[in-house]
């Protein structure tokens, strides 16, 4: 492709709007161009390397015998209804009226749809197992779309459903689809990890997330490096260590606290330390109110509430509803006398002689303890891991935490949603069963994102080969000189003789602004027709080495296909 003909709008300046490096380094390397919030446009470039990532994904889905087709992705309700995820998905689930005023909605993601495709298609047990899947635009309404692509509200997703006779087969499938997704995430030349994770709205017993590691990614890993154990923090269990404290119980008292809402100033105001409170928040879930207890140097995991709860939506409550629970105002919660379901931390229930507000403003408890001075509704595992935590695996090692960007998300559905849709076959015995499913989705657009931001200098992309919208750049460096436009003619015909995907620029630029924008664009290799081109003599340069070294046209040549075939 000459680049004279292509749509290539590269920009020097950072845009205002973009906060990550891969962010910037789309909008800047044209890849793409923002629409509206959290939507985006694909450029001619930005489409290439999505198509690359695509054919990744597409060849090792085939390996692992799964089929491909192609759902709508504007739905009806009624399935969502049968399955209950027409309330689940909430305010993220774009939902419209066609004129009939029946209710529709864009596919967020597509179990339901699946399971009716494989409901009115499969009768015995002689045609499973069956692993169905897509590459397919998805719809999410995301509150805060940021970060360009990482969490944007239109989304290219691979999600691929099986549907096996039992648990043994399910267990195959899922083997099958991570096999086949770490294959293609190493084809990606991505740096991830493999971690535990909560099944969230999609249900079932149990789900593994593919992660990336990064500052900006916006869930949180905790591993342990002594036994290899991953968990999203989500998940992660936290393991209460056993209290040595043989002091004995004492009998409560108020104390007078002026101005210590928070933990920090009430730490300061006792000269005490964090770990002898335990704070009380008041959560509204769905609708009902909860107080949940937690150390008072601990989070609260609101997806291990919510989960508990069975609750399709946790937050904390709003200002005005925490003093009409308490009669105080925020910050001096309580489990003494409060009159709604007080859920204690494992940790919690294993401390003495601890703190807590005493649903009076400006007063606090000292000396309270569990059982004694209040009955908790359960006691159970409700906080975030942090570092330093003991495995909840080897329990020998010390767990780290570190953020992560989600690329792929693996699934054991089990019979949610065929059961919900009524989906049978006929098994060996001529008898009615329910298949078994499991579903498996990876971020398209996120991959791009993800290895632009494992990819990438001070001078722009720096592409993986498997996944360069181009493998080599072919550059004259003057425009203006016949003998470098002829040689630079020459080597890119070449190239595309024997099949290399080569981008030729041959703009009438300066050298300089066609250097600046082939680092920009990170095409793995360039060959540049310059002022030894009457000499016979090129540059040839490898994106990801900065090196540059000259030979001979047909040397260079033989060298990029020697290259992309050691790579591809």
């Amino acid at each position: 492709m000459r680049l004279s003909k292509y749509l290539l709008p590269t920009l020097r300046e950072v845009p205002a709007e973009a906060e990550i490096e891969s962010h910037k380094l789309m909008l800047r390397a044209g890849m793409m161009r923002k629409l509206a919030s959290g939507v985006y446009s694909y450029l001619p470039l930005g489409l290439k390397a999505l198509r690359n990532v695509e054919k990744i994904i597409k060849n090792e889905m085939e390996n692992a015998d799964a089929v491909e087709l192609l759902m709508p992705a504007l739905l009806p309700a009624e399935s969502y209804m049968a399955s209950g995820r027409w309330e689940v998905f909430g305010s993220s689930m774009f939902r419209l009226k066609d004129r009939g005023n029946r209710d529709f909605c864009l596919g967020p993601t597509h179990e339901e749809i699946f399971t009716d495709t494989v409901k009115n298609s499969i009768k015995s047990y002689k045609q499973l197992p069956l692993i169905l899947y897509q590459s397919q635009t998805k719809y999410r309404d995301e509150a805060r779309p940021r970060f360009g692509v990482i969490r944007s509200r239109e989304f290219v997703m691979k999600d691929a459903y099986s549907f096996d006779v039992d648990e043994k087969g399910l267990d195959v499938s899922y083997d099958k689809m991570y096999r086949a997704y770490r294959k293609a995430f190493d084809k990606m030349e991505l740096d991830y990890i493999v971690v535990d994770a909560d099944s969230g709205a999609m249900g079932g017993s149990g789900s593994q997330e593919f992660m990336v590691k990064s500052d900006i990614g916006e869930d949180t890993i905790v591993y342990c490096e002594k036994c290899g154990y991953s968990a999203n923090i989500e998940k992660a269990q936290c393991i209460a260590e056993k209290s040595d404290d043989d002091s004995k119980m004492k009998d409560y008292e108020k104390i007078y606290t002026p101005n210590s809402k928070t933990i920090e100033e009430l730490t300061e105001f006792l000269k005490s330390n964090p770990k002898y409170f335990a704070k009380t928040l008041i959560y509204r879930a769905d609708d009902k109110f909860v107080a949940v207890m937690v150390r008072g140097d601990r989070d609260v995991n609101e997806v291990k509430l919510a989960n508990h709860l069975g609750a399709v939506e946790v937050e904390l409550a709003a200002p005005a509803d925490v003093i009409e629970i308490t009669h105080a105002q925020v910050g001096f919660a309580g489990p003494i006398g409060i009159d709604i379901d007080v859920l204690v931390d494992n940790e919690v229930a294993n401390m003495k002689n601890f703190i807590v507000g005493a649903n009076e403003t400006d007063y606090h408890y000292i000396n309270v303890n569990i059982n004694k001075d209040f009955t908790p509704a359960f006691v159970g595992d409700f906080r975030n891991s942090t570092p330093g935590d003991k495995c909840p695996h080897c329990h020998e090692g010390k767990v780290k935490v570190c953020k992560g960007i989600e690329i792929g998300h693996i699934f054991k559905l089990g019979k949610k949603y065929t059961e919900a849709l009524e989906c049978t076959f006929l098994d060996e015995n001529g008898k009615k069963a329910v298949p078994i499913m499991g579903c498996y989705g990876i971020g398209v657009n996120r991959c791009i994102a993800a290895i632009i931001e494992q990819n990438c200098d001070e001078r722009g992309i720096i592409w993986p080969m498997s996944v360069a919208p181009f493998k080599v750049i072919v550059v004259s460096a003057n425009s203006k000189d016949a003998s470098q436009v002829e040689l630079a003619d020459k080597i890119y015909n070449e190239l595309k003789a024997n099949g290399i995907e080569v981008l030729y620029d041959d703009r009438n630029e300066r050298a300089g602004v066609k250097f600046n924008d082939a680092d920009l664009i990170g095409i793995p290799l360039r060959i540049t027709a310059g002022k030894k081109s009457g000499e016979g003599i090129v540059e040839f340069k490898e994106r990801r080495s900065g090196e540059v070294t000259e030979m001979t046209p047909e040397v260079a040549v033989k060298k990029c296909i020697g290259i992309i075939k050691s790579q591809m």
